[in-house]
């Protein structure tokens, strides 16, 4: 496509479109499938509609065997779905350099573990309902912070570099991989530290800040990839 996105600039300028420098087409390599490349003679190129289709088809089996759907309705179940469906294949593409080849695969795209967008949606659902069930709290910074919090806080503090990062490289995948970095080490965090159940105050009221804190900034990262965060799931 590299071609005909310089023939339209060379035609936008030509027409005196005042824009038509300021435009930039960001190349992207080939995405293979796991059966191999897609080549239009032999027909094996995939339907946009069709994939996203299946992701989001796997998205709903691989979600009702963890059933952890209890309590919500048929509406709130398919548009679930779809935000797990939707959001692994946008992910698992944006997390790759565009320059680089790829292979697609749809069903290790909605993988609840490793860098995938179920797993960092899933983190951001476990620190919602963290924040539901934690009484309001005033910030209060502990006598001393364990490793994971200075790891957290150094991720959340490094989050703008990485936006003025991406943008100038035109690099989405910066803000990806610092996502996913952050929702692995949150995760760290939760399984060995206490948070709510915590019983000196400062700590645990820093901790709930520093969890939402966590939250906002996935929310944020995804937002700017076009990823939505559901509260449940």
């Amino acid at each position: 496509q590299d071609y005909h996105f310089k023939v339209l600039q060379l035609i936008l300028k030509r027409l005196g479109k005042s824009y038509a420098d300021g435009l930039y087409h960001l190349s992207y390599g080939m995405v293979d499938l796991p059966e191999g490349k897609m080549k239009s003679r032999e027909g094996t190129v995939v339907d946009a509609d069709e994939l996203m289709d299946e992701v989001v088809a796997i998205a709903k089996k691989q979600t009702e065997e963890l059933g952890k759907t209890d309590g919500m309705s048929s509406k709130e179940l398919t548009e679930l779905y779809e935000v797990l469906g939707i959001g692994a294949l946008k992910y698992y593409l944006l997390k790759v350099d565009a320059k680089k080849r790829m292979m697609y695969d749809p069903k290790e795209s909605i993988d609840f573990q490793g860098n995938t967008a179920p797993f960092i949606q899933y983190t951001y659902t476990r620190i919602a309902s963290l924040l539901r069930a934690a009484e309001k709290v005033d910030f209060k910074f502990p006598k001393e912070l364990n490793p994971v919090e200075k790891d957290l806080i150094k991720l959340i503090s490094n989050y703008p570099n990485v936006i003025t990062s991406a943008a100038n490289n035109y690099n989405p995948s910066e803000v990806s991989n610092a996502v996913y970095e952050l929702a692995k080490t949150f995760n760290k965090f939760y399984h060995e530290h206490t948070i709510l159940g915590e019983q000196d105050n400062k700590t645990r009221s820093f901790r709930i800040t520093l969890s939402n804190m966590v939250g906002e900034t996935i929310k944020h990262g995804f937002n700017l990839l076009g990823i939505q965060v559901p509260d449940r799931m």
